[in-house]
């Protein structure tokens, strides 16, 4: 897969995903980058530990969030991309659902759209997204968190989120897909989508593994938000096992070091 000037192979290889949150209120580190030179400080940081994609968020969607206006987003997140691309050589995901910030932000050079909704929240999205030839992360979600049989509906999420795509015009090259830790689920169910990751894998997509600093963790440590860093790292050990190939976590250092060790003894 080609993503932004940077060939991505998932079959050889695994790749972490740094996460810089341009809002006050994300549930792990809302506030901390919101002035410009923090953020680029934050984009270095993560590069020099090893991540290969930047993903910039301009809303919060913690459990509960307030949904903001789109040009509140767009101003959050434009003035980042624009900076991000002129100083550093990475590629640049933003994690939206909407039509109006997906396409500001590509107007703006980011190299691939991060969709919460899986491409149901706006009909429109899939369109703006093939139009300009560029990958999308499909995540799982759903507005009634109720299941009849859990995994297979999570599977038939998926597969209809992946025909929107097919059906716009997307390339199914350009098809990444993700569980969804935390969205539409209970903790149990966090669990059990982790643990049967592969069979997500087995779509033939690539997959990638979003439960950084999470409640998942929390509530199977009992522990606070700035604590969940080994938690986080045994879900990203776990999942590359599995067959997951891109880890979007905020704790790049700690969390590439595991895989690549992880990759180590796999391959050996």
């Amino acid at each position: 897969m080609i993503i932004g000037n940077k060939e991505f192979d998932f079959e050889k290889n695994a790749y972490i995903m740094g996460i810089l949150n341009m809002t006050p209120d994300s549930f792990s580190d809302g506030g901390k980058y919101n002035n410009l030179d923090d953020a680029l400080f934050r984009v270095e940081g993560m590069i020099e530990d090893g991540a290969t994609i930047i993903d910039i968020g301009g809303e919060s969607t913690r459990p509960g969030y307030t949904r903001i206006s789109d040009e509140e987003e767009i101003d959050r997140i434009i003035p980042i991309i624009e900076s991000v691309k002129k100083c550093f050589d990475t590629v640049i995901s933003v994690d939206t659902y909407k039509l109006k910030v997906a396409k500001a932000a590509l107007d703006s050079g980011c190299d691939m759209i991060n969709d919460i909704w899986g491409l149901k929240g706006d009909e429109s999205m899939a369109n703006i997204v093939a139009s300009f030839k560029v990958p999308v992360c499909i995540m799982h979600n759903r507005e009634n968190a109720s299941y009849n049989d859990y995994m297979i509906d999570v599977l038939n999420d998926l597969k209809e989120s992946v025909d929107i795509a097919l059906k716009s015009g997307i390339d199914s090259k350009n098809i990444i897909l993700d569980p969804g830790v935390g969205f539409a689920k209970d903790f149990e169910q966090n669990l059990q989508v982790i643990n049967n990751v592969d069979k997500i894998v087995n779509l033939g997509y690539p997959v990638l593994l979003g439960t950084s600093r999470k409640s998942v963790i929390a509530k199977a440590l009992d522990l606070p938000v700035d604590e969940r860093v080994e938690g986080t790292i045994a879900t990203t050990v776990l999942g590359y096992a599995k067959g997951c190939r891109i880890f979007r976590v905020h704790d790049v250092k700690e969390n590439i070091r595991a895989l690549r060790m992880s990759e180590a003894i796999i391959n050996s």
